[in-house]
């Protein structure tokens, strides 16, 4: 269970325990198939295959495990090791270790205090407000109460029920650090499949199962969806790199260019998630992914995905002008009504913000905007009846994954508002999660065994 409290403000999340719960047991040992080829698990063929000379370079095709043996693997728990907030906020703004109880006259005052702070920052570089700033600043004032209160007490059911400690001591002892860059590149890949001979729609496969009996091809991968339909995790080896693959997930390896794939999967989705590379100056200095403009963003075949009444839920920075893009010309060119905007607040693992809440420099939260796709009256009252209407202003609280862009899982938080047996999809995945289609031109990021440990071998 990802939810380990749940309060009229929203959620407080447990995203490492989400995870490590995931399934991610496999069984059997990994065999290595020629180069780009399908072949029986037989021994005999195999052997022949490697006296032909044909022997794979490493990761020139996916392997499949399967046969003997367990092994279990967790997430490493140092990616959630946040015990001090990144920048120290004074008394007034913490949420524990005797700080102020929120008061509307504390609130007030220390908003006003870090207002005149920001315009003092301002002057000194010679500058006045830019209408984005502003925008920001209207926007943080309007929603301020409602994170500092909402937040408060979920922390304070964390600090009782034991899931957060309110101490500044780091527990335990210190683990080795996973590299920052690791695996193998697959937004490359991405670009280098574009190079592969077209394959004609009626010869496409749709799906390829990851079983005991079959190898996937590079090519295949980017061209088709993956299953593991089975109730165990899946290992797959790519250009040398090993990934995991929960149970019942299934992905697509492409780029916004190859979307189509996805679309011959025939799946009608009742809950699409998406995370776009949104266009900032930050990414652009830093060259660190890929971003889209608001233009590509908007070809996204949402209305051919989405079934009737679909919950679309866009993860948004705190830029007003993506807001507003989302809000104003995305959701209606999808025909998707806007219906709540919740937000995900980012604490320690003692209960603070990761950021003072009224820091200039950046925020402790993100924003969610949830909404409907608009259908015939007659069915979305049917489905109307099926789950409960989508409330405002809610709070998804946690200890957010060091890795960039790994967003905390929103299955469990989502479940009362869409029927039980919904087909979910996300798109701009980085990693995959059970009973989930994703697809992005990094869906397995995060799903490198290096951010794995194992717990036990049998």
């Amino acid at each position: 269970m990802s939810v380990v409290q749940r309060l009229g403000a929203g959620w407080l999340l447990d995203h490492l325990s989400f995870i490590s719960r995931c399934g991610y047991e496999t069984q059997g040992s990994l065999a290595h198939p020629p180069r780009g080829a399908l072949h029986p698990r037989d021994p005999a063929a195999r052997a022949t295959a490697c006296a032909s000379g044909d022997d794979p370079a490493p990761g020139d095709a996916v392997e499949l495990e399967g046969g003997r043996g367990k092994t279990r693997y967790v997430f490493r728990e140092e990616f959630f090791d946040v015990f001090k907030p990144h920048i120290e906020a004074t008394a007034p703004e913490r949420l524990c270790q005797g700080g102020s109880n929120g008061s509307p006259t504390d609130t007030v005052l220390w908003f006003v205090y870090f207002h005149c702070l920001f315009i003092l920052q301002k002057r000194k570089r010679k500058c006045v407000f830019n209408q984005g700033e502003l925008d920001a600043l209207e926007y943080h004032t309007k929603i301020r109460e409602l994170i500092w209160e909402g937040t408060l007490h979920l922390v304070q059911e964390g600090l009782k029920s034991g899931v957060l400690h309110c101490t500044t001591t780091k527990l335990g002892c210190s683990k080795n650090v996973v590299p920052g860059h690791i695996g193998c590149g697959l937004a490359e890949l991405c670009e280098r499949a574009k190079q592969f001979p077209a394959i004609n729609d009626s010869d496409r496969e749709a799906i390829r199962a990851i079983d005991d009996e079959t190898f996937i091809s590079e090519q295949d991968l980017h061209s088709c969806v993956i299953e593991n339909t089975s109730s165990c995790a899946k290992m797959i080896v790519l250009k040398g790199q090993k990934y995991l693959v929960p149970p019942r997930s299934s992905f697509l390896l492409s780029d916004i260019s190859c979307l189509q794939p996805l679309l011959n999967y025939k799946k009608k989705y009742d809950v699409i998630v998406m995370d776009p590379p949104w266009e900032n100056k930050s990414v652009k200095r830093s060259n660190r992914y890929g971003y889209l403009s608001s233009w590509q963003i908007k070809q996204i075949p949402v209305s051919a995905l989405a079934a009737p009444n679909c919950l679309v839920v866009t993860w948004v920075t705190n830029r007003q002008k993506h807001l507003r893009f989302v809000k104003d010309e995305l959701y209606p060119h999808w025909s998707v009504k806007t219906l709540a905007e919740w937000h995900w607040v980012k604490i320690t693992r003692s209960g603070e913000f990761v950021f003072p809440l009224d820091s200039s420099h950046k925020k402790p939260y993100e924003v969610l905007v949830l909404g409907r796709v608009q259908g015939s009256v007659e069915e979305a009252l049917r489905k109307s009846e099926e789950v409960l209407p989508i409330p405002d202003h809610k709070l998804i609280v946690s200890v957010p994954c060091s890795l960039h862009s790994h967003k905390p899982p929103l299955t469990e938080v989502l479940a009362e508002f869409v029927k039980p047996d919904a087909e979910r999809l996300e798109l701009f995945a980085r990693n995959l999660q059970p009973g989930w289609t994703s697809w992005g031109n990094e869906v397995l990021k995060f799903q490198h065994i290096d951010y794995f440990t194992v717990l036990q071998d049998e």
